[in-house]
């Protein structure tokens, strides 16, 4: 496959993650958080299994002594991190959520210097000061003032914690490079959250984890595209054109969700929105063109990179 050919990689993981921000807002009040959450993993592990398992069993003298990382990360991404977008799709909007997690790129990057100790580079403190700036414009709906004075969306700060919830996911990821295969990764991680998950979905009442025409639909979308589909095209991108090239294309999510937002669920797209993502998004972009090492910056220009 050619270069051009593998773009289509991450375009259409792209374009399934928006689909999963929509599904999110419309699972709001129909589905609890941790219902949809435990049905997407059941879902997705009944499908992995027909492929996974068996490999899987055959590598478990590898995967075994592995099992407490696969358990953590697992939590992180697959239990804590969407538990969290379910429960903030309840008080905010889809394009919201989309430029939040569109922020996991340069969280990611902040995280790796922290916890990495990789050296911080001008884009990296550049970028988070405009996407500071770009997410206080987003939720004030364009006053600033108004968050001094109404304060903020309870979803807004939950995606916030969903995002840098999902960049640690990935950091750790990178620190522990487990000598496993990424399907039976996924597998083993998703089979972990399935387990943990399974006390907080007995915990949540019964008319919101109730199966019906309504939120069937939802958790098969969840289960299987977005759980199943989604990765496996993110994954060959990234072999094929590397994460930082596949990493780009996170700044497309909050354009597609928006498209969706506006035709599955009547929400608006306001001048609040496009300026405070976009500069948002800038700053996600300046974190990854921007890679001369901050100590570097007062003896020459800023490199950038190609």
């Amino acid at each position: 496959m050619t270069n051009k050919a593998a773009l289509l990689y991450p375009f259409f993981a792209i374009v399934l993650w928006a689909g999963n921000v929509i599904v999110s807002r419309l699972s709001a009040h129909t589905i609890g958080p941790e219902a949809i959450t435990f049905y997407r993993l059941l879902l997705a592990v009944a499908l992995m299994s027909l492929f996974v398992a068996g490999p899987a069993w055959r590598n478990r003298a590898v995967i075994w002594p592995h099992l407490g990382q696969f358990a953590i990360l697992g939590f992180l991404a697959m239990c804590l991190f969407q538990s969290l977008s379910y429960l903030a799709a309840e008080t905010t909007t889809a394009t919201n959520m989309a430029v939040f997690t569109a922020l996991t790129p340069l969280l990611t990057v902040l995280l790796s210097a922290v916890l990495l100790r990789e050296t911080p580079t001008v884009g990296m403190i550049g970028g988070g000061v405009l996407s500071l700036a770009g997410l206080v414009y987003l939720v004030s709906a364009g006053d600033p003032a108004a968050l001094l004075r109404n304060g903020v969306h309870l979803g807004d700060p939950l995606m916030f914690v969903a995002a840098l919830v999902y960049a640690l996911y990935g950091v750790l990821l990178k620190r522990w490079d487990l000598p496993v295969a990424s399907w039976q990764s996924t597998y083993m991680q998703a089979l972990c959250a399935l387990t943990i998950m399974f006390p907080a979905f007995l915990a949540t009442p019964a008319p919101m984890r109730a199966l019906n025409a309504e939120t069937l639909p939802l958790i098969a979308y969840a289960g299987g595209l977005a759980s199943i589909v989604l990765p496996f095209f993110w994954v060959r991108g990234v072999q094929i054109l590397g994460p930082n090239r596949c990493a780009v294309f996170m700044n497309l999510l909050p354009v597609f969700t928006a498209l969706g937002a506006i035709v599955l669920l009547g929400e608006p797209v306001r001048a609040f929105h496009i300026v405070g993502g976009g500069v948002t998004l800038a700053g996600v972009a300046c974190a990854a063109i921007f890679r001369r090492p901050l100590w570097a910056a007062s003896s020459s220009p800023v490199a950038i990179r190609s």
